[in-house]
């Protein structure tokens, strides 16, 4: 016989704490081929024992010849504990927003399994309309679970007040690790009313709270409850190098430039930034900015806005995640008190909706794979068919926002890959969604440019040396070519462009 963990005192509702259980009966209460929906944004705020436990009972079945897999969603990418166990089991047959694990990753090239990579800001919503079929179960971290059977949220909201209205069934893993402290630091707003029922969201600057401290469910749904105290596994950041430190000087040099024309304010607009140690340098590169009364919309508070918030020239970051390497994420948690009003956690279809980014005017600075010269971005695909990621956030963002930057350093594989090309190998951002390119070379300025003018903008602020040559070769006898127009493009040629170089010898690929 089973014994039945004893429940902490994170647990305040007495029916609830009734329905503690171990992971692996947790997990045996999801039904094979069944659709699942689980917290976590970036690896935060993610269940870590059930998903384990699944993958343990996945591994078991296949071993006696009666495998099975399940459909996950989420809120973004997760931990080791979640992606990672079940798609080392085989136990993810379709996955949807966003995925960064190295295993489920091969498995979705290879054609193992499937993905749907969407803008995060429309998952909830087509959640609701019925596009993507029944959720069976919502299997949703927290820190507490409040006497009158409110859940208090933990390190990512995501879409979790979603799925625990959708889901048929609902598991509960409360983390005695998240701090207990973090009640009071959410505001979940919800309105899943439907066109024609739509209304304004009402959130016009980014320190608004418009919502609700903490999630709510009907308790008749929630049939178990996990408790666990293991961590989060945000990885640490490296510091910036030099190349990281130089595009952020581009931009920074830019933004106050913005500034001196009128066309920014001396405190900016709300900024936006992807993950990564650009991102970390041009936030960090901010301390020394010499104008005060900052704010962050954006969905991820990540280590370059903790800093940024520590010295004074920031006032407020609205998000949807802690996305915080383990020092950060120990200062945090020591003076919660300190941020307590300075942070404030959402629902990512409120972090990420394209009526809010607008209307505040964000500036958003993102990532990329590579870049073509009339500024097409991919952010998400190598060689045009291989995902590495997902688009995430980032087109959210780069549409709606005041300002919209991609940054990445000119070259890859040890200078072996340029990432400027004629044209990419797949679109994620449409020109038109594109205005600044930022490398280490330099900075390009596309707003009010035609395709030619941002082709030889692009060449010559952004590309590396010893790809520039090249590129103004392909774009004078693309001029001159069948398809020399608005655009001009020698189509076969930009997409084998590297493989052009291999053959001639001109430079070697990695």
């Amino acid at each position: 016989m089973k014994s039945t963990p004893m429940p902490s005192s994170r647990i305040h509702n007495t029916v609830l704490r009734s329905k503690v259980m171990s992971g692996a009966d947790a997990a045996a209460l999801i039904a094979p081929g069944s659709t699942v929906g689980m917290s976590g944004f970036t690896a935060a705020g993610y269940p870590k024992v059930v998903p384990v436990a699944l993958a343990e009972r996945i591994e078991a079945a296949h071993e006696a010849g009666d495998p099975f897999a399940i459909k996950v969603w989420t809120g973004a990418s997760t931990g080791p504990e979640l992606d990672g166990a079940l798609a080392k089991a085989k136990g993810i047959e379709f996955r949807m927003p966003y995925n960064s694990d190295p295993t489920a990753r091969e498995q979705i090239n290879s054609g193992e399994m499937e993905y749907f990579d969407i803008h995060l800001s429309e998952v909830a919503p087509m959640a609701w309309q019925g596009f993507f079929g029944p959720l069976h179960t919502a299997l949703i971290e927290v820190t507490a679970i409040n006497e009158d059977g409110t859940l208090v949220p933990s390190t990512s909201v995501g879409n979790n007040q979603t799925w625990l209205d959708l889901a048929d069934q609902v598991i509960v893993e409360v983390n005695s690790w998240q701090s207990e402290k973090l009640e009071g630091m959410h505001d979940i707003y919800f309105n899943p009313a439907l066109p024609p029922h739509r209304v304004p969201i009402p959130l016009t600057r980014a320190d608004q709270r418009i919502g609700q401290p903490n999630f709510h469910c009907d308790p008749s749904k929630i049939v178990a409850v996990v408790e666990t105290d293991r961590p989060d596994r945000n990885q640490q950041f490296k510091p910036p190098d030099e190349t990281c430190r130089t595009i952020a000087g581009h931009i920074l040099d830019f933004l106050g430039h913005e500034v001196k024309q009128g066309r920014l304010p001396p405190s900016l607009l709300p900024l936006q930034s992807g993950v990564g140690n650009i991102a970390n340098a041009v936030l960090g590169g901010l301390i020394d900015w010499p104008h005060e009364n900052m704010t962050a919309y954006t969905e991820v508070l990540q280590d370059g806005l903790l800093d940024l918030l520590d010295s004074g020239k920031l006032d407020i970051v609205s998000t949807t995640a802690l996305t915080l390497g383990p020092d950060k994420m120990n200062r945090f948690v020591e003076d919660i008190d300190r941020y307590r009003d300075r942070i404030i956690l959402r629902p990512q279809e409120i972090s990420n909706h394209p009526e809010i980014i607008r209307r505040l005017g964000s500036i958003a600075m993102n990532g990329l794979i590579e870049a073509d010269i009339y500024g097409n971005v991919n952010s998400t695909h190598i060689m045009g068919s291989r995902i590495q990621n997902g688009i995430g956030g980032s087109g959210d963002f780069a549409r709606n926002s005041y300002i919209s930057i991609f940054m990445s350093p000119s070259v890859a594989r040890d200078g072996a890959i340029s990432t400027i090309v004629p044209q990419v190998s797949h679109v994620d951002h449409i020109n038109q969604d594109v205005q600044i390119l930022v490398t280490e070379q330099g900075l390009a300025d596309m707003r009010g440019l035609s395709p030619k003018q941002r082709a030889r903008l692009v060449i010559e602020k952004c590309a590396h040396p010893d790809y520039r040559p090249m590129l103004e070769d392909y774009f004078e006898r693309a001029q001159h070519g069948a398809y020399g127009s608005q655009s001009p493009s020698l189509v076969g040629e930009a997409l084998s462009w590297h493989q052009r170089f291999i053959e001639t010898g001109t430079m070697q690929v990695g």
